[in-house]
């Protein structure tokens, strides 16, 4: 196998679940928070840090600072003058590509699939659910909440991760041409939704 997988998700769908089970089934690492650690390691910021500025969205200012820093490059000197969230935003995107230059993995969220835009062997996945299920998957994971504070949950979660993705990167988050595949775990639950993207890995390698 030589495939890497970005998952994007919805927040309640199992995305984070799916992702790690997938990796478990293929044999390969799996990067969720797991990522966060490794950047702040070799970035020099502490994970606390690189927790707060976590998919969490930015100016539009700061979005065209970004895109023009990796349009043109950047050096030491410039680096040091940037913000804060820009510079962990590029230290996650460097981690990222590092991550897939060692091989096969499973990467969920913070703009992988854009990050790797320029790879051959990345399979971009977006899995979503419908709203009752991911209200009761949420309560299930956050004792004692209600329903609508687990609604109140996901709405405020997806529109962080919506404004996080759609400023840093080309495309549109949850749109399906922004990627390869996109599943209902609604539909499907956790394991059908598992089984649906090996086979779909299978299909992608029997392609190339």
């Amino acid at each position: 196998m030589n495939t890497i997988i970005t998952i994007g998700r919805q927040y309640g769908s199992a995305g984070r679940e799916i992702g790690s089970l997938v990796a478990k089934e293929c044999n390969i690492p799996y990067y969720d928070k797991e990522l966060l650690t490794r950047a702040a390691k070799e970035s020099g910021f502490c994970e606390e840090m690189l927790e707060l500025h976590d998919e969490r969205p930015t100016s539009s200012f700061l979005y065209n600072l970004v895109m023009d820093t990796y349009s043109f490059g950047y050096n030491a000197s410039s680096f040091g003058e940037m913000p804060i969230s820009h510079k962990i935003f590029l230290a996650q995107f460097d981690t990222i590509k590092k991550i897939a230059s060692e091989g096969p993995c499973v990467i969920v969220g913070r703009c992988a699939d854009y990050a790797l835009a320029d790879y051959q062997n990345v399979l971009n996945v977006f899995i979503y659910g419908d709203e009752e299920s991911k209200v009761k998957r949420i309560m299930s994971h956050n004792e004692g909440i209600t329903a609508k504070e687990a609604k109140d949950m996901m709405v405020k979660k997806d529109k962080q991760r919506q404004s996080y993705y759609n400023y840093y990167s080309s495309k549109k988050w949850g749109r399906a041409d922004s990627y390869d595949l996109c599943i209902n775990s609604s539909k499907l639950g956790v394991e059908g939704t598992k089984k649906l993207i090996i086979q779909a890995i299978e299909d992608f390698e029997n392609c190339r």
